[in-house]
């Protein structure tokens, strides 16, 4: 039950946010197949017009929910820091080896490289 003074949950002012996302939404029925571009053009149009969340509802209605997007898998600090292990690892080799060429930092960096870009904040 909805309080006196609070209007319905379709009454409520829609934001930019919910029109462009709407209209988005819109924009991937099309590339889908699932509307044509004159049917897309009406309709996103309409939701850049809405006012009211009921005026956003009819847009959508005849399209298939979105699959649920997957959780992005947090790191939960139990595994041990390969990348710490492996360069420490790596940098003995080089200095124990005869070789002049320092190999070890071309793997280093590849490794701290790769752990950068697979921990990015979202």
């Amino acid at each position: 039950m909805t309080h006196p003074t609070q209007p319905p949950a379709d009454g409520v002012r829609v934001s930019d946010a919910e029109r462009d996302a709407v209209a988005a939404r819109l924009r991937d029925a099309v590339g889908e197949g699932r509307l044509t571009l004159a049917e897309a053009e009406e309709r996103i149009a309409a939701a850049y017009a809405a006012v009211h969340r009921a005026d956003l509802a009819p847009l959508t209605l005849d399209l298939p929910q979105p699959p649920p997007r997957a959780p992005r898998p947090r790191w939960d600090g139990r595994r041990p820091p390969v990348l710490a292990v492996v360069a420490v690892l790596a940098v003995v080799a080089w200095i124990a080896s005869p070789l002049p060429f320092p190999w070890p930092l071309l793997l280093v960096a590849f490794l701290v490289l790769r752990h950068r870009a697979r921990h990015r904040p979202t």
